[in-house]
């Protein structure tokens, strides 16, 4: 039996003591990397490093020296940059822990070296226990330079130093990642990954965090990390701060007993100057070398004040608590600038929505064509590039339309003429999608929303001549409020001549070519209007329109480039507070991002950053693409594997459909969207309000702290689901299989000597269900 991935729910914590203790630090030790250091970063005042064997660095002055503290770890760094080595490249080393011991957590400081702009590429560490068991920890590292997409290094820099002197100006950063490491066994070492075909990882600084030695028969707690956030949530008409606290059982797994777990609801307070608890967070069950995370709403914090973590049993006992944590205030008002912005944090809601619809529609899908592993919505900058028969755009445009035709001739035939939003809506809604992205302006420049007096290049002008933005935002705010609204905008324009002047790459502004040679020679671009400034004059007019008239709730920039998303951001998040909501921005923005969008890709591992993955229902474009045959289209089982494998890393999917020229979602994918619906109408518990622990079981933790989900992607066989790791289960637990059907029958269960759960359930139960099997774990708690 093999499951694929598990999505499990919200543990708890604390003691049976009724006498107030001050717990623990959390704990670290550092390793000793200098040894191995075989790399120079930094270039500093005449030195000169190479960094990525290409002669470029850092520059020194950007990067802290010394210990360096970071999520409750304080890192080793240089005492001065520029000097010698001060990392190590990583490639099968292994490094030695002090004596054998139980580890709860490994840490590092590191920044990925690859010459491909964003790459993120997956790094095995390899965990050798005492037993010669191994376990592999996967670090997804980040490139430590990202352009035109922004990544959320740790630290950063805004530039790199050329060999030649010279600085390339895009952002570098070093990154931090932590880790949970079994603790069955104890640990005598970890291997360093090998170099990954020509990506290299270099590490700054490591550290481990021990388990607890205690030999007391009681869960041994600290408080991992307490976030002040700016995420918010009305609280009886309060506007209340959101504090994420996390909670460690620092016992290692192999203790694993009632006794040395909490099994009975603890709440969560936050104490202070100022400071009141409105809503406690709520813990029921924390295991041995397990982690758990809430959310606490208060009021009243005051940056550069103190806070106390508090936790009460289920009588209103305080059972524990942690002094001594830096508390911000609530963001009341942003400002246009780096360190203003960078506070702001993707929303609760949209961390709990985790499923959406993307849709690209546009002039692009009335050719609706792009030849193998294209994007369809590039038609028109495909059809230019190159302009001759080695294209496969060109020979198709030519053998359809003939050479005389235009891309711009195409805006008639965008007609919007089936265009039914409340069916649109509908859909989305019974896909099962709590959220939806609609491409308003694609690289092709054509807007689906007003523009007023900046071009006259939109559906509201020409084609359709209707805002379809428009009818789709108040139908869905009418008929379907549950449903988050959000706009993609695209930075640049292929072929905009006001674009000429900024353009780089695959956008290079000005007028296109004829690529055909016909008259006339320079292709005309319908609905352009005099500006003085593209940017500030159409692209931030443009979002701020999006923002401020539509009230679109998530801004989905694409390719980045220069823009004035400071200025931006600070109106965005400014009008959402005035009107009692939360937005989000994604790091296509070029500037102060919320979230990462790789695109048809995901992780290997549990990432503890905010991520959204894209992919079109095609599986290689976004827009519709007649080539693409339906069979190829992803089916229920593909989409509900593709978001829970995604969720259970901590991350949302957004799913894209490309409508028709006229304006129908094609039954193929509807029919698609509506079977991936109907497993999430019975089984959503175990996707929505998730939100990824990282932790022993690498599961995700549900909102209900008094249960937890596995799912698994292959039917149970032989009348059993066997899952060979140890979860928060103990005696009296109760587990069901989630069904169409909606009976939820208690399955007998065990778990054998290693800690492996066995759950057994009948053929005809699993035979009721397709796509995944969902069990509901729900804990019986003591009084």
């Amino acid at each position: 039996m093999m499951l694929a991935q598990l999505v499990i729910a919200l543990p708890v914590l604390l003691s049976t003591s009724s006498i107030a203790v001050d717990l623990p630090q959390f704990p670290f030790t550092l390793l000793p990397l200098q040894p191995l250091f075989d790399n120079q970063a930094a270039s500093v005042n005449g030195s000169v490093a190479d960094f990525d064997g290409a002669g470029n660095s850092f520059d020194g002055q950007f990067l802290p020296v010394g210990g360096f503290e970071s999520d409750g770890v304080t890192y080793e760094l240089p005492a001065s940059w520029g000097s010698g080595n001060d990392n190590v490249i990583t490639n099968n080393q292994i490094l030695m822990l002090p004596e054998n011991t139980f580890v709860h957590e490994l840490h590092a400081l590191y920044s990925g070296d690859s010459h491909s702009d964003n790459s993120v590429t997956a790094n095995n560490f390899i965990a050798n226990f005492v037993d010669n068991s191994t376990q592999v920890l996967t670090l997804e590292a980040n490139n430590w330079w990202g352009w035109p997409l922004l990544n959320l290094g740790l630290i950063q820099s805004p530039y790199s130093l050329e060999e030649n002197g010279g600085k390339n100006l895009n952002q570098t950063s070093i990154f931090q990642w932590s880790v949970a490491v079994s603790s069955e066994k104890q640990l005598k070492s970890i291997t360093l990954p090998p170099e990954n075909n020509g990506a290299r990882l270099h590490l700054f600084s490591v550290a481990f965090s021990p388990s607890s030695t205690s030999t007391t028969d009681s869960p041994a707690l600290v408080i991992r990390r307490a976030v002040f956030s700016s995420r918010w949530e009305l609280v009886n008409g309060t506007r209340a701060q959101a504090v994420q606290v996390t909670v460690a059982n620092l016992l290692p797994a192999s203790v694993f007993s009632a006794n040395t777990s909490i099994n009975s609801k603890h709440t969560i307070e936050i104490s202070g100057s100022g400071i009141t608890t409105l809503a406690p967070g709520a813990l029921n069950r924390l295991t041995p070398g397990d982690q758990a995370r809430v959310d606490v709403l208060i009021t009243g914090a005051t940056s550069g004040s103190n806070a106390t973590i508090v936790i009460r049993n289920a009588n209103g006992d305080v059972v524990g608590q942690s002094t001594g944590w830096p508390a911000t205030a609530l963001v009341e008002n942003y400002s246009a600038d780096v360190a203003s912005l960078s506070a702001h944090e993707t929303p609760t809601w949209w961390r709990k929505a985790k499923y959406g619809i993307f849709i690209h529609w546009g002039v692009y899908s009335y050719p609706a064509w792009a030849p193998p592993t294209s994007y369809a919505e590039w038609y028109n900058y495909d059809l230019h590039n190159p302009p001759n028969s080695s294209n496969p755009t060109w020979v198709h445009h030519l053998e359809t339309y003939g050479p005389n035709i235009i891309y711009d001739d195409f805006i008639s035939n965008f007609t919007a003429s089936k265009f039914n939003a409340s069916a649109w809506v509908d859909l989305f809604d019974r896909a099962g999608a709590k959220y939806f992205v609609q491409v308003t302006k694609h690289h092709d420049g054509f807007a689906l929303f007003d523009t007023g007096n900046t071009t006259r290049r939109s559906s509201v002008n020409f084609g359709p001549k209707r805002n379809l933005l428009k009818e789709l935002f108040d139908t869905a705010a009418i008929e379907k409020p549950n449903l988050h609204r959000g706009t993609y905008y695209s930075l640049p324009e292929w072929f905009n001549p006001d674009y000429a002047k900024y353009g780089f790459g695959q956008w290079p502004g000005g007028l296109a070519r004829n690529p055909f040679n016909t008259t006339p020679t320079i292709e005309p671009y319908t609905g352009h209007l005099n500006i003085s400034d593209y940017i500030q004059d159409l692209q931030l007019p443009h979002m701020l329109t999006l923002a401020t008239d539509y009230n679109t709730e998530i801004m989905w920039c694409d390719i980045g480039g220069p823009n004035m998303t400071l200025e931006f951001a600070a109106e965005f998040y400014n009008h959402a507070l005035a009107n009692n909501y939360q937005v989000t921005l994604n790091n296509r923005c070029g500037a102060v991002p919320d979230f990462l969008t790789p695109e048809y890709a995901t992780f290997n591992s549990i990432q503890t950053s905010s991520w959204e993955s894209n992919e079109g229902m095609d599986p290689f474009s976004y827009g519709l693409d007649s080539a693409t045959n339906a069979s190829e289209y992803k089916n229920g089982t593909t989409i509900i594997q593709t978001l829970v494998d995604i969720v259970s890393k901590g991350g949302n999917f957004l799913l894209d459909v490309g409508p028709t020229a006229e304006g129908e979602v094609i039954a193929p994918m509807a029919d698609n969207l509506l079977d991936a619906g109907s497993w999430l109408a019975y089984a959503g518990d175990c996707v929505y309000d998730t939100v990824s622990c990282g932790w022993s079981c690498s599961c995700s933790l549900h909102h209900d702290p008094t249960s937890f989900c596995i799912v698994a992607f292959d039917a149970p066989t032989d009348g059993q689901l066997i899952i060979h790791k140890r979860l928060p289960l103990l005696p009296g637990d109760d587990i069901v299989l989630l069904s169409p059907n909606g009976s939820q029958n208690s399955l007998p269960w065990s778990t054998d000597s290693m800690g492996n759960l066995i759950v057994n359930v009948s053929a005809s139960a699993v035979s009721e269900v397709e796509y995944a099997w969902a069990f509901k774990a729900t804990y019986k708690l003591s009084q």
